[in-house]
């Protein structure tokens, strides 16, 4: 590998810097440095970050790589400025036992543009019953500290309870997709003003903020890690500021998409904002930028959950949830808080890399862009403005809200130990 100095960029926005990148690692930072070997990457006017760790990626193999795949996903996550990834575990088969777990482990070290860790299920096939191999996929090579049901809730009290204290014994988290199934039997989007107009069964928030508000509780009861998987609501806000005010082992994380688009958008049909929490209201948006920046809420995650096009071109009934948002997470929210004044780059640095690298006991990710750190970094042009179009996605599914949406901001490096995996914009 071969040394690289990036010259003049701002790290995490402050002033600009030199940063050299000797093999894996970063080998000095600082005003005028030079290396005579060094391939120099001219960084002025551009923002370095570390590079970003998603918490909830969904990359569909094995069982639907007509969607996605490890590589594909991977490219789109490198694309987006990501350097490690959590694949969520709601493939086919599930990803219940550590010989799935390690599966998806070897395909990211094969294939993967980024690292991939994945995520174990709680219960066996999803399905709420039976707690899955939670330690033997822990010990596996793949050494999963996270687990979900994502896509599902674990609905029961009692199920819950168990993984709760079983994870405490190896420092793992339960991450929730917190959804009262009861109370959202046919639900089809926001339960409010515009359902009601549309004639749409309604998807309330009662549903997310129970489950939230027993989930808190009961990981105070045993003493061990929650995480709220795609907060949505104002009503859950509260309950997670008010559970970490009791100084109880609570994080919670946010999507893009929720940081920027309301259920007004349903009004035209379109099954491309159909998604699981569904858009919610004005109010709802506006608080969960408020708790972003404030820190109620730990981190932004994509959820990124690709689909082929038969999946959303039809009847919104009939229509798959979900949305890509790997190659465009970082754009929302440069627009949604950074240009809004609500975080600088550094509280970027740390919801987008920092915090879900904490949250996922990632080593090797989330650090400082410092002498001795690992090269994981991400350069971006944040005076970059475009239209998106999917058409040009790293990603097998092109399933964005955001097509022909201006946004800000253009990832135009991304270094994964050292190597380069997007270089002025491209993937290599």
């Amino acid at each position: 590998m071969s040394k690289i100095l990036i010259r003049g960029a701002r790290i995490l926005g402050g002033e600009p810097a030199d940063v050299l990148v000797d093999g894996e690692t970063i080998a000095a930072v600082g005003p005028g440095l030079s290396a005579d070997d060094a391939e120099v990457v001219d960084a002025a006017g551009h923002v370095l970050l570390p590079g970003l760790v998603d918490l909830h990626t969904h990359l569909r193999e094995p069982g639907r790589e007509d969607s996605e795949t490890v590589r594909t996903g991977t490219r789109a996550a490198a694309a987006g400025g990501y350097t490690a990834v959590h694949a969520m575990a709601n493939t086919f088969p599930v990803a219940d036992t550590a010989g799935v777990v390690e599966q998806v482990w070897r395909l990211g070290r094969e294939h993967g543009y980024c690292d991939v860790q994945p995520v174990g299920a709680v219960t066996v096939g999803l399905e709420g019953r039976q707690l899955a191999e939670l330690g033997a996929m822990h010990e596996s090579a793949a050494g999963v500290r996270v687990f979900s049901d994502d896509g599902k809730c674990v609905h029961d009290a009692v199920i819950m309870r168990r993984a709760l204290e079983y994870v405490k014994a190896f420092d793992g988290v339960v991450a929730q997709h917190a959804q009262e199934p009861r109370l959202t039997e046919g639900a089809q989007m926001n339960e409010g003003a515009v359902s009601a107009e549309l004639g749409l069964a309604g998807w309330p928030a009662v549903a997310e903020e129970s489950i939230i508000a027993r989930d808190v509780l009961l990981a105070a009861h045993v003493g061990s890690r929650v995480h709220i998987c795609h907060l949505s609501t104002a009503g859950s806000v509260e309950i997670v500021r008010w559970a970490k005010s009791k100084g109880w082992n609570v994080t919670a994380e946010v999507t893009p998409h929720h940081l920027l688009l309301t259920d007004e958008l349903v009004r035209g049909y379109d099954p491309v904002y159909k998604v699981n929490p569904p858009l919610r209201t004005e109010r709802d948006v506006m608080a969960l930028r408020e708790a972003l920046a404030d820190g109620a809420i730990d981190c932004v995650a994509t959820d990124h959950a690709p689909h082929p096009q038969e999946d959303k071109d039809c009847e919104w009934a009939a229509a798959a949830m979900g949305m890509v948002g790997l190659e465009t997470a970082l754009s929302v929210v440069q627009h949604t808080m950074v240009d809004t004044g609500l975080l600088d780059w550094a509280g970027v640095a740390d919801r987008m890399s920092a915090k879900p690298a904490g949250i996922g006991r990632l080593e090797g990710h989330g650090r400082p862009v410092a002498e001795g750190e690992p090269a994981n970094l991400t350069l971006v042009d944040p005076a970059y403005r475009g239209a998106v179009d999917p058409a040009g996605f790293a990603s097998r599914s092109s399933n964005t809200p955001y097509r022909d949406r201006e946004l800000p901001g253009r990832v135009t490096h991304t270094w994964l130990r050292g190597r380069p995996t997007v270089v002025d914009g491209k993937l290599l």
